[in-house]
């Protein structure tokens, strides 16, 4: 006997239980968790690789400026091309552009910046054309290194500085008579170029989620005749 029609909608028509309802919602729940944990990590592998490129740009383009200053380094009569004094590296370098022959005071130093990381700093002096001027540069990158760069500025030059890469520490050693130790002062270099047959940065990048550890740098002076086994 076929039952009520009536009978056979309602059983058509009958809806989710709530323990159904209950368990599809904790379903879609897991689901929004393991998606918004899969997106969260995407996003963070992103911000990464991201934070990573840029410091190895900035560290190549830190590089390829030490490579280009110490390839410039210019010696002149009553002038030093490098000076070392513990602290600051000081070098002469002349001007890229030939029309308008200048030489420029170039120094390197570490020290905190604003925030306290520990940071290279680099510093340019103005377009140089007279000893004077030279000199007055040449003493500037010395007090600009002394007083922290709050001014950037020596002996009343103004010149430019560049905040690099963070650093805990920076070495540098100097190619002479064949062997590679630290790095001396003007006074210490007798040789006629006055200047070393290679040089040497060591740089120790602080710890953090883009780079870190040790990072070696060999230059050796285009007219240097010296060995080609150098480490």
């Amino acid at each position: 006997m076929n039952a009520p029609r009536s009978t056979r909608r309602s059983r058509n028509l009958r809806g989710f239980t709530l323990i159904e309802l209950m368990v599809a919602i904790a379903v879609m729940a897991l689901l929004a968790l393991v998606s918004w944990r899969g997106l969260d990590g995407m996003a963070r592998a992103q911000s990464q690789n991201r934070e990573r490129g840029d410091a190895v740009l900035t560290l190549q383009s830190t590089l390829s400026q030490w490579t280009a200053d110490l390839d410039a380094i210019t010696v002149l009569s009553q002038t030093r091309a490098l000076d070392w004094d513990g602290r600051v590296l000081r070098l002469t370098r002349r001007s890229t552009d030939t029309a308008q022959p200048a030489i420029y005071v170039v120094a390197y130093t570490q020290r905190a910046d604003a925030t306290g990381i520990s940071r290279w700093y680099r510093w340019q002096s103005p377009a140089l054309t007279t000893r004077p001027q030279w000199q007055q540069a040449w003493d500037g990158a010395t007090a600009w290194a002394q007083d922290g760069g709050g001014s950037n500025s020596g002996n009343g030059l103004r010149g430019t500085e560049l905040g690099l890469v963070p650093v805990d520490n920076w070495q540098l050693l100097y190619f002479r008579n064949d062997v590679w130790g630290p790095a001396v002062s003007a006074e210490a270099l007798t040789t006629s170029t006055q200047l070393p047959d290679g040089v040497r940065l060591v740089l120790s990048l602080s710890p953090g989620p883009a780079l870190a550890g040790l990072l070696t740098r060999d230059w050796v002076r285009p007219t240097a005749a010296v060995a080609k086994t150098t480490s």
